[in-house]
């Protein structure tokens, strides 16, 4: 292509040039070494052929925002100290190895020792170094979803969030480290084996208790801090950093002494030796080893690291000790929560007997001074987090105080009061305050799943959690919680109900698969719970599915399949039935029976009559029944039958009645599914209408929709398509970068939309003249659409316009030479109106003998339609002698149905001085100025 490939690193480097920073700022901020910085310079240099670094970052100031998310590690707030051996072996054996564990006891460093080397490597690896914390994460399942969050990877519809992480980065170089993996050991490997198979670039240090026990694991031991070395040793220095940290000063020699033997007692253990010096300063040197020679209890046998585990919990022991009992209680009730908590939410949970909700708030802070409870100002207040060792232990407090079974209760109750709060508040801080409780809720909801007497309260639980990830575009999350409140539904009508949601979610996915599914099972729900009506909209629908999304199957549905679907659904509606069961069950008809929506498994063609009365049934029915879900999706079908038919204006119309339709009601799964296509098909229906300015409206309401976010390809394809039809040369190029980066990053998909967007591009570069990049993408369009479509479809119609823009006119003629009856399957839809006004100017400027006639029958074709009426008309002069007159009347009329490279090109026929005017125009348009043999007016047969 023309535009120089840009790496995704280099596009950031680019954008902080931009902010005139320095390579040290450059590197410090995206965590890269300074000579990975010169690196990158130098080749943006090359690549975009400027001079010096002052024009880069005028380039950079003209390009768009870099979105990227910026690989950073968490900064420490104090100094790492010693282990100068174990950072030189760890960092060979991730250079030797491409997923190494650190192993040992909590508390004993392994989090700081990961950073500190992490940060040393940075600049061996070009994409950085991404930090991801598991410590939050209770369940197995939901390892790749934290570690998408933590790169900055969405969910993209129609690929699950494990393989969205492993699209992002299959060809990065980085090293990614997992901290606090012991818990969820069973999720871990798996997707670490998935994980470095797909991404060969990617190293993982991971740091757990305990091995992951994965055959390519390379297992490095964390000991405890040296002792050797006396009063140099790297455990006293730890010791006396901390106690200055306190306002402490170095002690004497002899004091020295008894910190040396102090550290000995505490094996080396980094937790130890912090909370330790913590308290020197209230209870003195005598004073701590007074309490350790009381509680530290070093028992003899069993392997060396559960000794080193003992001698922590040891000193937690001997804190907790040191502890009131009210504060007691309340260390080991706060370890239920899993993310930082406020003290309103640790008086909830908290707050009884011996301890009193008002005495929370002073109980915190007491924790917090006596470092067992970290302290974390947000913008929603004060929060209070406990280290995870401190967290875990307090848990095994709570169960031997026999309270874990009425704390964790209070903490569900706590977490379905938040979950239900969520739903009926909204505001700026929105997405803030449920990403503050959003693990918590998922623990409270596990614990609360596996106790039948809280059965209930875990489907609200769940039920709530879902809605408020859809509402915060965690689509893969919202379906599992509607499937799993499914699961815990005490009835089967409201599982029935949960299931319909999940299909809901499944579709705004495209996981047509899924949908399927859902609708299925959620029949068989309907029938347990003796809902036959239900039980017949579900089969119907699900029939309907198989044909309207077949694109979006991994294994499409037969024929056979859906129509006994749709046999048991018209059974169990019954005749007379005029609610939503009976106009599911006519949409289906539509769907499977007449093809309405020209599925895969479809026939070659369509009845027409047959499937516009069907369709037109189906509205009537679902509008009757109150359902405008129903009555959107009834109306799609009817704009699919009407197309058929030839009715483009029709086809249009039913598409935009289904925004007004939609965009009233709440949003909710299913309704934000329809609007979705419905955005899309009032795009394509308006741009086969001519009317330009209306697709590229609603082309651009759904590139910015949210949930479309992280899939590019789709969002963008109908404003691609828009635009290049409308002559925007340089929007489509601009376009087809978050166009193509988001396809491979989707893993290539292909679709009915995705297709005509490619080509579109592919179209413009022919117009700009650049037949490279034109080749590439014509290569993008064999994988992203179908080869009948653009053979017949679509292709045809772009092809021939490149053609006639380089005045190739016959070649022009033969690429739309079918008569539109032989491609009626491929032009039908939105194509129609295009190619028949196409095929007459191509006959035209070919001076093919049936050139008048074929403007003629075009024309009771395309009336109406304010682009190829006005096509027609330049035609029509070009027959008569190319009148400039007449054609200048025609460039006006271009112009103001938003067609301006028509209008452009229609001032070149002109001729004269008109034709500077023409190529000024194209070259506004970021369009050629020159195209090759390109005919004059004159007389046309």
């Amino acid at each position: 292509m023309s535009t120089p490939e840009i790496s995704s690193r280099e596009a950031e480097v680019l954008a902080l040039l931009g902010e005139h920073l320095s390579n040290a700022e450059i590197s410090a901020r995206l965590f890269i070494s300074v000579r990975t910085v010169e690196s990158h310079v130098s080749s943006l240099l090359r690549k975009l052929a400027v001079p010096d670094r002052r024009a880069l970052s005028r380039r950079a100031a003209e390009a768009a925002p870099v979105d990227t998310p910026v690989p950073v590690l968490p900064a420490p707030l104090t100094a790492f100290v010693g282990r100068v051996r174990e950072r030189g072996e760890l960092m060979e054996a991730l250079k030797a190895y491409r997923q190494v564990t650190a192993v040992g006891p909590g508390g004993v460093g392994k989090t700081r020792l990961a950073l500190a080397v992490a940060a040393e490597l940075t600049g061996d690896f070009a994409d950085g170094v991404w930090f991801v914390d598991l410590a939050p994460v209770t369940d197995a399942g939901r390892v790749g979803a934290a570690v998408a969050a933590a790169v900055g990877v969405g969910e993209q519809p129609g690929r699950g969030v494990e393989a969205s992480v492993f699209a992002a980065l299959a060809d990065r170089q980085a090293l990614l480290v997992w901290d606090n993996c012991e818990q969820i050991r069973d999720g871990v490997g798996p997707f670490l084996e998935r994980l470095l198979a797909a991404c060969p670039r990617v190293r993982v240090l991971v740091t757990s208790r305990a091995r992951l026990m994965v055959p390519f694991e390379r297992v490095f031991p964390v000991p405890p801090l040296s002792r050797a070395g006396g009063g140099e040793s790297e455990a006293v220095e730890l010791f006396l950093e901390r106690a200055a940290a306190v306002g402490l000063p170095s002690p004497d020699p002899a004091v020295r002494d008894t910190v040396v033997a102090l550290c000995e007692r505490l094996d080396g253990m980094a937790l130890a030796i912090e909370l330790a010096a913590a308290r020197w300063p209230t209870l003195g040197l005598d004073g701590l080893v007074a309490g350790l020679s009381d509680q530290l209890r070093i028992l003899a046998g069993g392997p060396r690291a559960a000794d080193r585990h003992r001698s922590v919990r040891a000193v937690l022991d001997w804190s907790h000790d040191l502890l009131e009992p009210a504060d007691r209680a309340l260390l080991r009730r706060v370890s239920v929560f899993v993310l930082p908590f406020t003290a309103g939410a640790a008086a909830e949970v908290a707050g009884f007997g011996p301890l009193e909700p008002g005495a929370v708030a002073d109980g915190l802070g007491r924790l917090a001074e006596q470092s067992l409870l970290t302290v974390t100002p947000s913008s929603s207040g004060t929060r209070y987090q406990a280290l995870e060792t401190i967290r875990q232990y307090g848990a095994e407090r709570l169960a031997e105080a026999d309270e874990s079974a009425a704390v964790r209760t209070r903490h569900t109750e706590w977490c379905l009061a938040g979950a239900t709060g969520l739903l009926d508040t909204g505001g700026a801080d929105w997405r803030a305050r449920f990403d503050a409780v959003a693990e918590d809720l998922g623990a409270g909801l596990a614990w609360a799943a596996e106790r039948p007497e809280l059965r209930a309260e875990a489907h609200r639980l769940a039920l709530a959690l879902a809605e408020s990830s859809f509402t915060r575009n965690l689509l893969g999350e919202a379906q599992e919680r509607y499937e799993q409140a499914a699961a815990l539904a005490a009835a089967d009508s409201d599982a029935a109900e949960c299931l319909r949601l999940a299909a809901g979610v499944a579709g705004c996915r495209r996981l047509g698969d899924d949908m399927f599914r859902l609708h299925r099972a959620a029949a068989e729900a309907a029938r347990r719970a003796g809902d036959l009506p239900g039980t017949a909209r579900d089969l119907a629908t699900a029939a309907t599915v198989a044909y309207r999304f077949s694109s979006e199957f991994a294994r499409v549905p037969s024929p056979e399949e859906a129509k006994a679907l749709l046999a048991e659904a018209g059974e169990l509606s019954g005749p007379g039935d005029s609610g939503s069961a009976a106009s599911a069950v006519a949409l289906a008809e539509a769907a499977v029976v007449a093809d309405a929506f020209g599925a895969v498994q479809g026939e070659t063609d369509n009845t027409v009559e047959e499937t516009i009365a069907l369709a037109e049934r189906a509205v009537a029915l679902a509008r009757l029944a109150g359902d405008p879900v129903a009555e959107s999706a009834a109306l799609d079908a009817l704009s699919g039958a009407r197309s058929w038919a030839g009715d483009t204006f029709a086809a249009a119309a039913a598409a935009r009645r289904r925004i007004d339709l939609l965009v009233p009601l709440p949003p909710a799964p299913a309704r934000t599914h329809e609007l979705l296509d419905a955005l899309a098909m009032a795009s394509g229906t308006a741009l086969g209408a001519g009317r330009l300015a209306e697709a590229r409206r609603w082309g651009g309401e759904l590139a910015g929709h949210p949930l479309l976010a992280e899939v590019g390809h789709h969002a963008t394809s109908w404003l691609l398509v828009a635009d290049a039809f409308a002559g925007r040369g340089d929007e489509v190029l601009t376009g087809s970068g978050r166009f193509l980066d988001a396809w491979e990053r989707g893993g290539r998909q292909q679709s009915f939309s995705l297709g005509p967007a490619a080509a579109s591009v592919a179209m413009v570069h022919g117009l700009r003249g650049d037949l490279t990049a034109r080749a590439e993408w014509l290569a993008i369009v064999d994988r992203a659409g179908t080869s009948e479509e653009y053979r017949h479809g679509y292709g045809a119609i772009l092809d021939a316009t490149v053609l006639l823009h380089d005045g190739d006119a016959a070649a022009a003629l033969d690429r739309v030479a079918p008569e539109p009856e032989q491609v009626w399957k491929w032009v039908t839809w939105i194509w129609l109106h295009w190619y028949v006004a196409l095929r007459a100017e191509a006959s035209v400027l070919a001076a093919h003998p049936d050139a008048r006639a074929r403007t003629a029958a075009a024309r009771t074709v395309v009336a109406g339609n304010p682009v190829a009426s006005a096509q027609l008309d330049r035609a029509e002069a070009l027959l008569d002698g190319g009148d400039p007159r007449r054609l200048l009347a025609v460039a006006r009329a271009f112009d103001a149905a938003g067609s301006r490279y028509q209008a452009a090109r229609t001032l070149l026929l002109a001729g004269g001085e008109h034709a500077a005017a023409g190529t000024a125009a194209l070259a506004g348009l970021g369009l050629s100025t020159v195209p090759r043999n390109l005919p004059g007016p004159g007389p046309r047969p």
